[in-house]
């Protein structure tokens, strides 16, 4: 049995690192259950076939990364712009994988399923006034060589510290909910805000956030600036660290993503 606090003081790459692929008397499954690892993770290899898809995926990731309030329709404008032919429908399609949404809705996004679960938006004209006063969570795609993966952050808005992240192969709410789950361990905010995405509407993410007396605030419908200080980290991070690089494994991903945060975290400068 793993013990708690192993679990607690190890990230989920150095988990990944304990996983023994060879070991006959436990299968790979149940010791990804055991360390809290994401088993799809664990089978990852990089594409070897160059695959259309994913280099679009990449421009369109750097595209809304630069102009976060742009739909699918402008979205396919700029890739139409840049000689890329595409249409409208594909251009959704690959948004949806990436887990982007931006203003212009799709077909039938209104009757969304999930929608008891959205709360309306606590912070407009409301300022940070101490650390973990006012908490932001969002997910972000990272790119890669044939690839990509899924980056959910937490920050304190106060302090613009780093409070919790995770990498993941893909858009399970599992990951999403370990980082928050931990984040909140040792620390909690008064409020923490998100968008209107699934992992976020879900009634588990709702629930562990009520258990803990956490108040709900969902960015307003088709408002990216309502989450700027996230999609700002996230911004600075594509532009300052991984689209300057190459990353075909997962393990090269992580080291620079923790790279960037423990400068973000410890050695920057920040105005707060």
């Amino acid at each position: 049995m793993v013990e708690k606090n192993l679990l607690n003081s190890t990230s989920v790459e150095e988990r990944r690192e304990m996983l023994d692929r060879n070991e006959k008397g436990i299968a790979v499954k149940k010791q990804s259950e055991l360390l809290e690892v994401n088993r799809t993770s664990v089978y990852y290899r990089p594409v070897q076939k160059p695959d259309p898809d994913i280099e679009i995926m990449h421009i369109i990731d750097e595209i809304y990364t630069r102009w976060p309030h742009y739909g699918y329709r402008r979205i396919t404008n700029e890739l139409q712009n840049r000689n890329i032919l595409i249409n409208r429908k594909r251009v959704l399609r690959l948004m949806r994988h990436m887990g982007i949404y931006g203003i212009a809705p799709g077909p039938n996004l209104s009757k969304r399923t999930h929608q008891h679960h959205t709360y309306p938006y606590l912070l407009r004209g409301v300022k940070p006034e101490r650390p973990d006063h006012i908490w932001g969570i969002d997910i972000t795609y990272i790119r890669m060589t044939g690839g990509f993966m899924y980056l959910v952050a937490i920050i304190d808005w106060y302090s613009r510290h780093i409070v919790g992240w995770e990498l993941s192969s893909t858009l399970e709410k599992g990951f999403v909910l370990r980082t928050l789950r931990k984040a909140i361990a040792s620390r909690k905010p008064e409020i923490i805000n998100s968008d209107q995405g699934a992992h976020f509407t879900c009634g588990d993410y709702i629930n562990l956030l009520k258990e803990h007396k956490i108040q709900i605030s969902m960015d307003g419908k088709g408002r990216a600036t309502d989450n700027a200080i996230t999609e700002r980290f996230f911004r600075n991070l594509k532009w300052k660290k991984i689209y300057y690089e190459s990353y075909s494994q997962p393990q090269e991903v992580y080291r620079a993503v923790r790279a960037y945060i423990e400068e973000y975290n410890n050695t920057r400068p920040h105005h707060a």
